[in-house]
């Protein structure tokens, strides 16, 4: 075990006797130097063997074998002659720039900077691998314009010092802004450097600045990508790209480019409308969609192209917030009445019109203030005073329309288009629409009242007109009656001319009579059904209709008869008629006649009735009285 112990540590005598060799032998009697593959060697001269070479004022990097650190480092392999004595070595690493890095340079020697310049101009020195090369071309001291990319460089740390940084990256949907920081100074009334070729959008600074690049804010921008800029000359502000969205446009204020001819004309006296890219008020909007704007330079005011309703309300906002500030406006009436009322106004600006919108007011929300607002509300102001709120609220329309036209001729003058005035709620006094209330309370009673009476003559006729349908059979069997009747007197007629004909005449009379009944009783109940109110009358005229046929078909009967049978002859027949109806025997009992046998016919007959009618009260009398014996004797007068 021992044994081959003492072995393996025989094979590493040789190393050990080799490194010495190097540290003591090679190192300093040869001077030899290995620098490995993964570094470089960073001299340092300690003095100098013949001669008194110092370095120049201002300077720490020698490049003329001036002692000091050198200038000139070692690249990896084997070197002699540097002798510890007169030599220190020092193994430094390479210099890594990671990727998506960037590796800025600052140089510790070297020519002073131009004046105003805060970079250092590029010189050749093989991406600062050369040292000596850098100071011998007269690379400037300082932050460095050129930078290193992602990889791996021998860099002499001596002289350069390497700071990593991020790349730059501008997102998606952003703008970045740009600043630089070196360059020449902006001209008087200028905010922001020009547009220049060649510098690969501020990635190469030394081109930007030959260019002729100003110092300051850039007109011109980054889009969306990767880039390598050097943050020692420019500042990125990444900002949203413009959106201008369907239905309006971008009127596009520019404050930077060169001075432009208006092209408004003569008439338009509120600002200069030139073309793209000149200052001023761009003729040319931008149409909906994504725009990489300069908001620093440029600004974009965004302009509704379709209709844009403004409400002055107190409670009602459309979303686009321009009415936000409006409110429900105060009018007076002409008869001392203050009241509100909602207008809402329609309005629209034309595309090609926007510009010239913008030039005379601003942005959307001054011409809302200066222009919609005092018109409509002086307008119904100055048009409430001249009537009464009546009349105000009568002749609503009519308002609405001359408002129309009256606003739309004033926006027509500021390049805007009035689509429509509309008066919304209106909102009169408590007091008058209490009276207005009551009115009309008043007329909707009346109407009612009236409708109500109408119903009841509608009801009333209807009444009659059922009353009439429910007495049509009374009437019909009135009439068969009639006619039945008449058949039956025209029979008796044709049995007898005589006799038979005054019963028929009597017939027709009875006929005429009951025909007349019907229909004095059929028109009775037809008007007690048509009018509960003239039942009454209708009844008197019909029982007086009745009475006054009753007479005058008797007169009738009594006149044919008369004519038929003669006065006397009729008048005899009717007191025999009269007699024998109330039981007086034909025969009298008393006969009353003349001294010469020769009477005076009705008027004895008459007489000697009366006589009878005493004569028989006296009976009556005695047969109240008790019987007296019967003596047998009849007495009676001839």
């Amino acid at each position: 075990m021992n044994n081959l112990l003492i072995q393996s540590l025989w094979w590493g005598v040789p190393i050990i006797v080799l490194l010495l060799m190097y540290k003591f032998v090679l190192r300093v009697f040869f001077g030899m130097v290995i620098v490995p593959d993964d570094r470089i060697g960073l001299v340092v001269k300690k003095y100098v063997l013949s001669g008194n070479k110092r370095l120049p004022d201002g300077r720490i990097i020698a490049t003329n074998g001036e002692a000091g650190m050198q200038a000139k480092a070692l690249a990896p392999g084997l070197y002699w002659g540097m002798w510890p004595w007169q030599y220190s070595i020092t193994m430094a690493p390479f210099t890594i720039i990671e990727q998506n890095k960037l590796g800025l340079v600052k140089a510790k020697d070297g020519a002073p900077m131009d004046t105003g310049r805060v970079l250092g101009k590029p010189v050749e020195c093989d991406k600062f691998q050369d040292a000596a090369a850098f100071l011998e071309n007269n690379g400037q001291k300082g932050p460095q314009a050129a930078f290193l990319t992602p990889g791996s460089y021998r860099i002499n740390n001596f002289l350069f010092e390497i700071e990593m940084v991020p790349i730059t990256q501008v997102q998606e949907n952003k703008v970045g802004i740009i600043t630089t920081l070196d360059g020449e100074p902006l001209d008087k009334g200028e905010i922001a450097g020009s547009s220049v070729a060649g510098h690969k959008n501020f990635q190469d600074p030394i081109a930007f600045i030959n260019a002729g690049g100003r110092k300051g804010l850039q007109e011109d921008v980054v889009l969306a990508g990767t880039y390598y800029l050097n943050p020692w000359f420019v500042l990125v502000e990444q900002v949203d790209m413009i959106y201008i969205p369907i239905g309006y446009v971008g009127v596009v204020n520019s404050f930077v480019g060169p001075e432009g001819k208006d092209t408004s004309g003569d008439s338009f006296k509120h600002g200069n409308i030139v073309k793209k890219s000149q200052k001023g008020v761009w003729d040319e909007p931008l149409d909906p969609g994504k725009h990489p704007v300069n908001i620093y330079t440029h600004a974009v005011e965004v302009v509704p192209t379709t209709n844009i309703v403004l409400n002055w309300a107190n409670s009602r906002t459309e979303a686009h917030e321009l009415d936000k500030n409006l409110c429900t406006i105060t009018v007076r009436s002409s008869d001392g009445f203050t009241f509100n009322l909602d207008v809402s106004q329609i309005i629209h600006i034309p595309r090609n019109e926007a510009p010239k919108v913008i030039a005379r007011f601003g942005n959307m929300k001054n011409l809302v203030s200066q222009v919609l607002e005092p018109t409509i509300a002086n307008y119904f102001r100055n048009s409430a005073q001249k009537s009464d709120v009546i009349e105000f609220l009568a002749n609503r329309v009519q308002r609405q329309n001359d408002a129309k036209d009256h606003i739309s001729q004033v926006l027509a003058d500021y390049n805007v288009v009035g689509v429509d005035t509309l008066i919304g709620d209106i909102v009169p006094p408590e007091a008058l629409m209490k009276t207005l209330t009551d009115r009309k309370l008043a007329e909707q009673e009346k109407i009612t009242y009236e409708i109500q009476r109408n119903a009841q003559v509608e009801r009333k006729e209807f009444e009659s007109a059922k009353a009439g349908a429910d007495m049509q059979p009374e009437v019909v069997k009135s009439t068969r009656t009639v006619e039945i009747n008449t058949q039956v007197a025209a029979s008796k007629v044709a049995v007898a001319k005589g006799e038979a004909e005054a019963k028929t005449i009597n017939a027709e009379a009875d006929a005429k009579v009951k025909t007349i009944n019907a229909k004095a009783d059929a028109e009775v109940k037809t008007v007690n059904a048509t009018a509960d109110a003239n039942a009454t009358q209708l009844n008197g005229t019909a029982e007086a209709g009745k009475i006054k046929a009753i007479g005058l078909a008797e007169a009738e009967v009594t006149k044919q008869k008369t004519q038929a049978m003669g006065s006397e002859q009729y008048a005899i027949v009717r007191v025999a008629e009269t007699l024998a109806s109330n039981g007086i025997k034909l025969v009298p009992d008393i006969l009353v006649s003349g001294k010469t046998g020769e009477g005076n016919g009705m008027i004895d007959a008459l007489i000697g009735n009366e006589m009878l009618k005493k004569l028989q009260a006296e009976s009556v009398k005695e047969k109240d009285q008790p019987k007296k014996k019967d003596d047998g004797s009849d007495k009676r007068t001839e």
